[in-house]
């Protein structure tokens, strides 16, 4: 994959923590004097510096275990990204695109398709790798921006903190899951005035929905 996007001549950095695969990016490099080796952690890369005032595109193979904190990791420098193309297990591939309704809505689809327009791009099966993992793959695409362009939150924060409540256990319904938060009636009436029904769960509402419910719910309480 670096090899392939530093043919392009565009400037490539390409972050990896593990020894063995640095020392092969770094032999690569002397080949593409436009790929600048990173070693460390993903987790703990400063976008914005890479990013130098220029939008960017991100492309890679996450580490399966840590997908979700690698997202929000990447989220947290949504301004300056366009696009994101990444390897992750299938499954969590599915969580990304999710709709409501569906058994793999969850607070990963709302964070994600808050911030981007996911899809899934190409499935990909064990055997594509070397070692072939346990799990399926798939690669999944996302253009910047998403939801968020329309909802305008000045700060995200709130309001995928009040998600994750809403997600918190998902067979609960959104007036239980927010019982500590605000109280039932309140909770009632503003799904009332969005002509859905008390007994609504988390996984029924869209983004969008999501977005109506949490400003409804803290206009009340200023």
């Amino acid at each position: 994959m670096t090899e392939h996007l530093a043919s392009t001549g565009a400037p490539v950095y390409a972050v990896e923590l593990d020894p063995p695969l640095v020392a092969k990016l770094r032999h690569l490099s002397v080949k593409f004097p436009n790929l600048t080796v990173l070693a460390g952690d993903v987790l703990k890369t400063d976008l914005e510096a890479i990013a130098s005032g220029k939008q960017i595109r991100l492309y890679g193979n996450l580490p399966y275990y840590i997908t979700s904190p690698i997202l929000h990791h990447f989220f947290a420098s949504a301004g300056l990204i366009d696009e994101i193309h990444i390897v992750i297990q299938v499954e969590v591939a599915f969580r990304l695109v999710a709709r409501p309704f569906s058994r793999d809505y969850g607070y990963l689809s709302v964070l994600t398709q808050y911030f981007s327009r996911p899809a899934i791009a190409l499935k990909l099966p064990p055997g594509a790798f070397q070692p072939p993992p346990e799990v399926g793959s798939a690669l999944v695409s996302m253009k910047l921006p998403g939801e968020n362009a329309k909802l305008q939150f000045a700060d995200s924060g709130p309001f995928l903190k009040f998600v994750k409540a809403c997600f918190a256990q998902k067979r609960k319904t959104l007036v239980n899951n927010l019982r500590g938060k605000f109280g039932p009636e309140r909770t009632k009436q503003a799904l009332a005035e969005m002509k859905l029904e008390s007994s609504a769960r988390t996984e029924e509402l869209s983004v969008g929905q999501l977005a109506e419910l949490f400003r409804a719910l803290t206009a009340s309480r200023t």
